[in-house]
This record gives C-alpha cells, structure tokens and sequence, in this order.
C-alpha cells in the first residue's frame, strides 16, 4: 500500500529555505576549502592543464605562454584553484544535494537517484577525459601546425583557459545525450524508430549546436560534432534495448492512422 504525505508530514516552507540555505553555506565553504588547497599546487594543475598546448607549440615559441597585464597570472591561478576546489567540493556538493531532496522522495525514488547522479558524472568526466586526451592534442597540433619562420604564436594564459575550460565544458555536458536517451526512452517519450526517422534533421542539429558551442573554426566544430554523431548513434541502439517497447509500437501505430 502506498504511503501518502500529509501536510503535517511536510516542513514549512520556510523550513525548507532554512535548510537550503545551510546546505548552501556548507557547499560554499567545501568550495573554499578546496580551493585554499588547489592554490598550493596550482602551477602543477596548471602545467597539467596546459600540456597538450606546450606538446603542440612550435620551437620556436618556447614552448611557454605569455600574460599580457599585470594581474592576468595571478587570476589565472585563481581561476584554476577555483575550479579544481570545485572539483575536490563536489562529493560534498553531491551528498548535501541528497541530504536535501532525500526526504522528499519515496523509497523507490531514493534507489533509482543514486545511479542516475553517479551516472551523470561518469559520463560528464568522460566527456571532459575525452576532450582533454583527444580533442586537444589533435586541435592544438592543427592551430599551431600554421606557425612559420615568421609566424610565431604567443598565447596568452587567460585566452588559454577559457578555451580549455569551455571546451571541456561542453564535451562533459553533450556526453550526457545517451543518459538523457535512456531516461526518455524508459519513459516512452521516444523511441530507436524515432531517432533513426529524424537522422536527417538530428546531424543538421548536431553540426548547428557544434558551431556554437566551440570557437569560430570548422575544425574545432568537426571535433566537436564527430563524437556528437557517435553518441547519437549510440542513443539510437540504448533507446532499442532499454525502450518501452509497448509505447513504442503504440505510437508507431497512431503514427501510421495520422498519415492515413
């Protein structure tokens, strides 16, 4: 029998703002924290970042980069100390995000938001791995494989950073298109004959959301849209295996009766 919620077993509202205000200050501090830690090796973390850059520079550059303004290094640092603290905070982030909505969900919901946020992050560090040992190491070699005797590239630590971050970025966020699948697919929202019907329409999506999410340059956009069209691929045979097949022959059905 399924146990209903009345409104004594509900917190106030402004319970639930109290909480959330905690939970957000606890996150807040894990932040700083991890970021007072990350500070302490942010030239190595930095040197890690930047190596498939300083792989690809020509001789000639030196293999270094340069700042342009006074502050520019000191903010670099702080930028990475910034997101690695948020990388070292985010167990904690993730457990106070649970603490919150937990006693808000049933049992069964309880078991199934432990896979789906593990999930998630797995397929966001993987995305983020992928652009990081593949992406970078073919784009860097492409952009500086133009250098000449005459033409020496000099970039800058702040310009460096915020392609790097943004690229790894967006190749965490769009490797989470076969997860989104999945879950669409259990609830029969879409279906494996419905991914392979719009193909078409899907790649001119694909290479569209490409150009804007990476620089102006068609190669950045190739890299960016070839594992996009890998994982739509992908998203096509999971919505075959983990879809409801019932809903899908249903609206396969009233597809048919509509052309008719």
């Amino acid at each position: 029998m399924t146990n209903l919620r009345t409104p004594e077993d509900r917190a106030p509202f402004l319970d639930h703002l109290e909480e959330l205000r905690r939970r957000i200050i606890v996150c807040i501090a894990a932040v700083l924290v991890g970021t007072v830690i990350s500070f302490g090796f942010k030239e190595k973390i930095f040197r890690i970042l930047v190596r498939p850059l300083v792989e690809a520079l020509p001789q000639s550059s030196g293999h270094t980069l340069i700042y342009t303004a006074p502050h520019e290094a000191f903010v670099t640092y702080l930028k990475v100390a910034v997101l690695a603290g948020v990388g070292l905070a985010s167990p904690v982030i993730i457990f106070e995000f649970w603490r919150f909505v937990a006693p808000g969900l049933y049992e069964h919901e309880k078991r199934y938001l432990f896979p789906i946020v593990a999930a998630s992050v797995i397929f966001f560090l993987g995305g983020s791995l992928f652009g990081y040992f593949v992406v970078f190491p073919f784009g860097f070699k492409f952009f500086t494989s133009f250098a000449t005797d005459f033409i020496t590239p000099m970039i800058s630590t702040k310009e460096f950073l915020s392609f790097a971050v943004r690229l790894l970025l967006v190749f965490g966020l769009v490797f989470e298109l076969p997860l989104i699948v999945f879950f669409l697919a259990r609830l029969g929202l879409i279906t494996d004959r419905f991914l392979k019907r719009q193909r078409k329409y899907a790649i001119l999506v694909i290479f569209i959301v490409a150009a804007v999410l990476t620089p102006p340059d068609v190669f950045t956009q190739l890299l960016m849209a070839g594992p996009l069209l890998v994982l739509y691929e992908i998203s096509v045979w999971i919505a075959y295996f983990f879809g409801r097949r019932g809903n899908a022959e249903n609206g396969e059905k009233e597809e048919v009766n509509s052309n008719e």
